[in-house]
């Protein structure tokens, strides 16, 4: 009898002492040490782990994000227009606020004197640039004289990439558009750069005199003019800002910019980290989920144990309403020190990816302590433990003494009393409700939820209808076959810990790895069926035809598409303001920034209307506008309603006629917003063109190339499969951080998988006896136990393929709006892992049961 039975006589657990002496028979229990429960400790650890980590780098990203928001904006205010310069008036008013920096994109082809080409992200800057943060350059020289025009030509500072890919150095001239530029240094970093996105080409940056010398600023071009607004120091503050914003709204009204604080100096940013902390979050949550079925295993496995302990505690006068309690406190002390192990992991992670990589970080990351996401780490490992240990706890209650000493040869099941179910429910629902409700997408982390849950009870039916399965079965005659099939079935039989533990691993695994190969094959295998070679941007208006033509006589067996663009902002719908709209989730990007227009009188190529008519080649009544159908049901946008749309300083109302669905696979020039031929009738603009080829190679696509800017310097050429690349790289990077996120649910279920085998140990032990007793040999037994592992790893390893498939079906159609193809080889890897770990770490426990003496365990017998 325990030193705990022995003192509950002399301490009754009643009244306010309840819990005080609660506590005190948990550790008491807990001083002989943690055996049973290093794999409990370790899953919530794990867990806890990931979340804090995945929440505290998040924090800190923002806190640096928040920091250098003035650096990465360029300013307090930045106002953005595209295809058209500010007015007069416009910059007068910036220039009475604050002082003003002026900065210009755009993408152009560059030339060096052998012909090759390359495409550029321009930049032109002023001289005022940059008033916020520091432009480092290799040979450090002042931005006025790197920048002057001498000797010939202007100067330029470009990225690293560019000299690699044209076999360039410092000295050295390249041609863009009509003017030259000598190389005269390399970028090293830009203050600004995160708030542009994601290039698909190197830095070339140029003063504004040489952008003009470029000849490449047409009617319509796609330029993007930023102004920046740096306040005075006696009034910068965010109120300041917003204030300055709300005025230039009021006072200008007709601009059609797009205004930034450096509260949002890159909304495409934060919602891409938003976006992405959250999915890792779940990943973490997934790991302490999978860590759940380890905490009930370790519980259960524990009070097994204890039963003796137990039987004593009640003999002296415990109620089960005490034991529970007792029992209770100590998965809560155990959870806490898991909790507490995984919140030091976790909120050293930032600290440690800043010691680790320090300036190589492309993003501004800030360590430091955030209370609010340890504190919510600890909540979920806490909950989580609570989720799953109260039933094995709740059936303590109602067990007679009696029945705990014959558990020792015999397993009775029973479910917990109401209360405890009621209480478990409540921690569940806790659970949920934090889990859904602090999410950054609550659709998401709902379907998550729904999916866990539906996961668990498909597991919970896989593993009974596997026992009752092999329960039917007819006796075969081999013996190891017919062991193996009745060790399935039989009481205290390892198959439903095994199933819930390897299942849930299975099918994250085969969700990530689904996932993952998906990715790859859209951005880094080969395109699409009849996608195009080659994007042509800034084609002028009176040129296009005469490009075409070109186009179809330098490749006459390719597809060429042309089509009208124009860039607009949405300033209003439904007689709402942009800025009020409530659109959902996943198409409020619509309302962000500016997007691409065009008009034309036929349906475009890869669209359907599925929704109003289309209005005809010969239409020439009021504006019209065509939406793509999951916007317009995101903005609640219907036929019938008033869409205003800012294009070159002018606000544009149209009538929504129709709605379609695109084909965004086919990479061809596909828009959310087509209006009728009519709607921006004199309105400057240039063309946009695709180059589809039946037998696309590297000589050809160069040749196109050059044959382009030999005729038409002002063009810029993209070439798909560069572009799939860069963004391809992008995806590689983001998909090694799930992998490691992933890592840890991995081991969660390895974990909890060897945890349901050792808590299996002592039933295996007898049944290696009793049966070497009766003549069995070490390689029958061993036989038998590997047929049993093979049988339920298989069944489970099918679980976890088509659980898996299913969910990174829906995640790569719904979510990322991508095609899916079922990755087999990535599936048949996992079935064969899975079979290999199961009866390789069941093989491990039955040699050391195999490896007891018969004749200590029958004199305990």
């Amino acid at each position: 009898m325990s030193l705990a039975a022995e003192s509950i006589a002399a301490e009754p657990a009643a009244g306010s002492r309840a819990a005080s002496l609660a506590l005190r028979y948990a550790l008491r229990e807990l001083r002989s040490g943690l055996r049973g429960f290093y794999v409990f400790i370790a899953c919530i650890a794990l867990g806890v782990m990931a979340i804090a980590g995945v929440g505290s780098v998040a924090a800190s990203l923002g806190d640096g994000l928040t920091r250098e928001g003035r650096s990465l904006l360029g300013g307090d205010v930045a106002f953005s227009l595209i295809q058209r310069e500010a007015k007069p008036d416009e910059i007068a008013f910036l220039r009475s606020r604050g002082e003003v920096s002026v900065v210009a994109t755009l993408r152009g082809m560059a030339r060096i004197v052998d012909g090759r080409l390359a495409l550029v992200e321009l930049k032109a800057v002023d001289g005022a640039y940059p008033m916020l943060g520091t432009l480092a350059l290799d040979p450090n020289v002042p931005l006025a004289d790197l920048l002057a025009e001498r000797d010939g030509g202007f100067g330029a500072a470009v990225d690293s990439v560019l000299l690699a890919r044209l076999d360039l150095k410092i000295g050295d001239r390249v041609t863009v558009g009509s003017a030259t530029f000598q190389i005269r240094s390399v970028l090293k970093t830009e203050p600004d750069k995160l708030g542009g996105g994601v290039g698909l080409g190197p830095r070339f940056l140029v003063s504004e005199a040489g952008l003009r010398a470029t000849e490449l600023l047409q009617p319509g071009s796609l330029v993007r003019w930023i102004y920046r607004v740096k306040l005075p120091d006696t009034a910068s503050g965010a109120r300041a800002a917003t204030a300055l914003a709300d005025d230039a709204r009021a006072t200008l009204p007709q601009a059609g910019w797009e205004i930034r604080s450096r509260d949002n100096a890159s909304p495409q940013l934060e919602r891409t980290i938003n976006r992405f902390t959250q999915f890792l979050t779940l990943v973490g949550l997934a790991a302490l989920l999978v860590g759940g079925v380890g905490v009930a295993n370790a519980v259960k496995s524990h009070i097994d144990r204890r039963r003796d302990v137990i039987a004593a505690f009640k003999a002296l006068g415990a109620t089960g309403r005490d034991v529970f309690t007792i029992y209770l406190t100590q998965v809560v002390v155990l959870a806490t020190i898991g909790s507490v192990i995984g919140l030091v992991a976790g909120a050293a992670l930032p600290f440690a990816i800043v010691g680790v990589f320090g300036k190589l970080l492309p993003l501004p990351v800030v360590p430091a302590l955030h209370l609010d996401e340890l504190l919510l780490s600890f909540i979920y490992g806490l909950l989580t433990a609570l989720a799953f240990g109260l039933w094995p706890l709740g059936r303590v209650h109602d067990v007679p003494v009696a029945a705990l000493f014959r558990e020792a040869v015999s397993s009775e099941w029973h479910r917990p009393r109401w209360g405890y179910l009621v209480l478990m429910a409540a921690v569940i629902a806790l659970l949920i409700a934090v889990s859904v409700g602090l999410a950054y997408d609550k659709r998401v982390a709902a379907v998550f939820v729904a999916a866990s849950v539906v996961v668990f009870a498909l597991l919970r039916g896989i593993a009974a209808g596997l026992m009752a399965l092999a329960r039917r079965l007819p006796r075969p005659g081999i013996t190891m076959l017919r062991l193996a099939i009745a060790n399935i079935h039989r009481p205290g039989a390892l198959t439903p810990p095994v199933v819930m533990s390897l299942g849930l691993g299975l099918a994250v695994l085969v969700t990530i790895t689904q996932i993952d190969g998906n990715l790859r094959r859209q951005f880094l295998a080969a395109l699409p069926d009849r996608a195009p070679s080659f994007f042509f941007t800034d084609i002028p208006s009176a040129e296009a035809d005469r490009f075409g033509a070109f186009l179809r006589k330098t490749a006459p067996q390719s597809t060429v598409e042309d089509v009208p663009m124009l860039r607009g902002r949405i300033v209003a719908a439904r007689g709402v303001r942009a800025e009020d709209l409530k659109a959902s989730t996943d198409t409020e990007w619509v309302l962000q920034s500016d997007r691409g227009l065009s008009y034309t009188g036929e349906i475009p190529r890869g669209s359907k209307v599925v929704e109003g008519k289309w209005w005809g080649a010969d239409y020439d009544g009021p504006p019209l506008v065509s939406i793509e159908k999951k916007i317009a049901d995101g903005l609640k946008l219907r036929i019938g309603d008033e869409i205003v749309i800012n294009v070159l300083g002018r606000d544009i109302p149209a009538t929504v006629s129709n709605l379609r669905t695109v084909d965004w696979q086919s990479l061809g020039i596909n828009l959310v917003l087509v209006f009728s031929p009519n709607a921006f009738r004199g309105a400057p603009h240039t063309h946009v063109a695709t180059l589809t080829e039946v037998h696309p190679d590297s000589a050809g696509d160069a040749r196109i190339i050059k044959s382009v800017a030999d005729a038409f310097p002002m063009v810029t050429s993209v070439r798909v499969r560069e572009a799939l690349e860069t963004i391809g790289a992008v995806v590689t990077n983001l998909a090694l951080a799930i992998r490691g996120a992933s890592a840890v649910t991995l081991i969660s279920a390895v974990l909890v998988l060897g945890g349901a085998l050792a808590a299996g140990h002592r039933h295996r032990v007898y049944d290696a006896v009793i049966l070497k007793t009766l003549g069995a040999t070490r390689a029958r037994l061993l036989g038998a136990y590997a047929l049993e592992y093979l049988m339920i790893g298989f069944a489970t390893a099918i679980f976890g393929v088509l659980a898996g498939s299913v969910a990174a079906w829906l995640i790569v159609t719904r979510l990322m709006t991508l095609s899916f193809v079922w990755q087999a080889g990535s599936a048949v890897g996992v079935v064969a892992a899975a079979l290999i770990v199961t009866v390789g770490l069941g093989l491990v426990g039955t040699l050391l049961a195999l490896n007891q003496k018969p004749a200590t365990v029958l004199r305990n017998l």
